[in-house]
């Protein structure tokens, strides 16, 4: 009886180590701006050299790694702003597939920092895959 109470306990204390290593890194937000003279988001790429026997898409993660929750998936040919980079992950904004990708309020200059948040979509993704276009 001791020995199957010992082994419950074990079990239940080596629970909350096991969720916590599942559970995937808190979100890194996009962010915009930081000069009185240059758009929010410094250049524009887009989607390319996806594999059609591949994936066939790039993952949107909500932080520069593949350890983060995917948030949405670009196929090729896909326009983005980049933001940023970190490692080898850009910060990018994107509008919805038959939006108007202008309005997503980084083509203009925005003097502080800040996090996006919208009217479009954003996340990081894989720099592999993207090609600068402007900027």
């Amino acid at each position: 009886m001791k020995t199957m109470q010992a082994a419950r306990l074990a079990a239940a204390l080596m629970l909350p180590a096991a969720l916590a290593q599942a559970a995937p890194p808190r979100a890194v937000p996009v962010q915009v701006g930081g000069s009185v003279e240059w758009d929010a988001c410094g250049s524009s790429g887009r989607v390319r050299g996806l594999k059609a026997d591949g994936d066939g898409f790039l993952a949107v993660r909500a932080g520069p790694g593949a350890d983060y929750r995917m948030l949405d998936k670009l196929g090729n040919g896909r326009l983005v702003y980049l933001c940023g980079s970190r490692g080898g992950w850009t910060a990018v904004v994107y509008a919805a597939p038959g939006a108007d990708a202008g309005e997503c309020g980084v083509s203009w200059a925005i003097a502080e920092v800040e996090i996006y948040r919208g009217p479009c979509r954003s996340g990081w993704v894989n720099t592999t895959w993207i090609e600068v276009v402007a900027g």
